[in-house]
């Protein structure tokens, strides 16, 4: 084998490995597009992203879009579900481990009233003040249609 084939060998090996990563990437406000309706995503606690176990990333400008959405990718297996905590604008957390609250006194992107939360204590703190329900990863999922 030549040197060069062996570089060759060596880079595609390294593209392979480095390009399947399921993981994260920060959503840019302002500039990045939901995958879902196409809005400019500017709302840093009701942002959230989808990433498929080979690495691809759709990013959402709520999550009822997110949940929408993954209903057109029943397919393709999803490593991770992240959305913006509510209470830490701009931290993304996972989804499945979540509160949800519906409250019209928190009005998301696309009308749903739709936040979610870190921790379910401060999800909890939030309802007692603001009214609303709140629902588990599971019950949001059949909530939102």
């Amino acid at each position: 084998m030549t040197f060069r084939m062996l570089i060759l060998m060596g880079i595609t090996a390294l593209l392979y490995l480095t390009g399947c990563s399921a993981e994260p990437q920060p959503i840019h406000y302002g500039t990045d597009v939901c995958a879902f309706c196409e809005m400019t995503i500017v709302d840093r606690q009701h942002a959230s992203e989808m990433v498929t176990e080979k690495g691809k990333v759709y990013k959402y400008d709520s999550i009822e879009c997110m949940l929408r959405d993954r209903k057109n990718h029943t397919d393709v297996p999803v490593a991770l579900y992240l959305i913006d905590d509510f209470a830490h604008a701009g931290i993304l957390t996972d989804a499945r481990n979540a509160t949800y609250l519906i409250s019209e006194n928190f009005p998301s992107p696309m009308g749903a009233n739709l936040s979610g939360f870190a921790s379910r204590d401060e999800a909890e703190k939030v309802m007692k003040s603001e009214g609303g329900r709140l629902f588990t990863w599971q019950e949001i999922g059949a909530q939102i249609k």
